[in-house]
């Protein structure tokens, strides 16, 4: 039996993030087979375990960009020890190291008020949609897996969807294992991306950045073709109404939905551009 309470919060490594995944998984948030070395690329300092007399009791992410932003995720407190206090100073600590960045989350909507009290401000709802992947045509002329030729254009794409730059999680990001990664480029100009990855079930779409609703919907059905009769799931931007029409129009049902919430003001980034973001623990 535990008697000391004192909490103690470290930085993991690496494989340490491992764990924060698996109880990810535990509580139902199917993670991608990847997930702990992937998201360690983000920052490499950002992840923290929580401990009590030795034992993990919290985890979460605070991932550092540059310096005007960052991120905070992949939050969880052990069920036996939650109301203790400990998720509390676990994102006090992470918000410490994030310093006088603007910071973003991704809140569960019930714990909007929670998190509104620690300073953050909700602006519009990420909701996860659902699909059954099927054979679709797709603009096989412009459509094509990411190369080393594309990155450049790549990267500076992102940079317009995304608050800041984060060229070595990209880099890994759209080589990972067991995952998909298309541009759709016309007249050597790219117009958008979309990267797929392998989950504990099924696979998440993230990110779909378009020029438009016709860019990412020949996106869209160009990442389905081989895994025809698997789950999907795209975590549209609500401030996007062309990207819900998309999943609405796609036949795609919301399942769950988070309050994007940010410390410092809304992100000035293309939001019509955004179709499906990153994850909800990276932003």
């Amino acid at each position: 039996m535990m008697t000391d309470t004192t909490l103690s919060i470290r930085t993991m490594n690496a494989e340490e993030l491992g764990l924060a995944i698996n109880w990810a998984e535990r509580e139902g948030w199917n993670p991608g087979r990847y997930d702990a070395a992937l998201f360690h690329q983000a920052d490499p300092s950002g992840f923290f375990v929580g401990e009590v007399g030795g034992q993990a009791v919290a985890v979460g992410s605070a991932t550092v960009y540059d310096e005007h932003f960052a991120f905070c995720g992949l939050y969880i407190v052990a069920p036996e020890y939650r109301g203790k206090g400990y998720g509390l100073a676990l994102t006090q600590h992470r918000l410490a190291y994030c310093g006088d960045r603007n910071v973003g989350i991704d809140g569960v909507l019930e714990n909007v008020k929670i998190y509104q009290r620690i300073g953050y401000v909700p602006y519009y709802e990420n909701r996860r949609y659902k699909l059954i992947a099927a054979n679709k045509k797709f603009n096989s002329a412009a459509i094509k897996p990411v190369n080393r030729e594309d990155l450049a254009q790549l990267l500076a794409y992102d940079r317009q969807c995304f608050p800041a730059p984060r060229e070595l999680f990209l880099k890994e990001w759209l080589e990972q294992a067991e995952g998909m990664s298309l541009v759709y480029r016309v007249d050597d100009v790219l117009q958008g991306y979309i990267v797929r990855r392998r989950c504990v079930e099924g696979y998440k779409i993230g990110p779909l950045f378009a020029d438009n609703a016709d860019v990412a919907e020949q996106l869209l059905n160009a990442v389905q073709t081989d895994i025809e009769g698997e789950t999907v799931l795209l975590d549209v931007p609500e401030i996007n109404k062309d990207a819900v029409t998309l999943a609405e129009c796609a036949g795609m049902k919301v399942i769950f939905a988070t309050a994007r919430m940010y410390q410092k003001g809304l992100p000035d980034i293309a939001n019509d551009k955004v179709f499906g973001i990153t994850t909800f623990e990276l932003g």
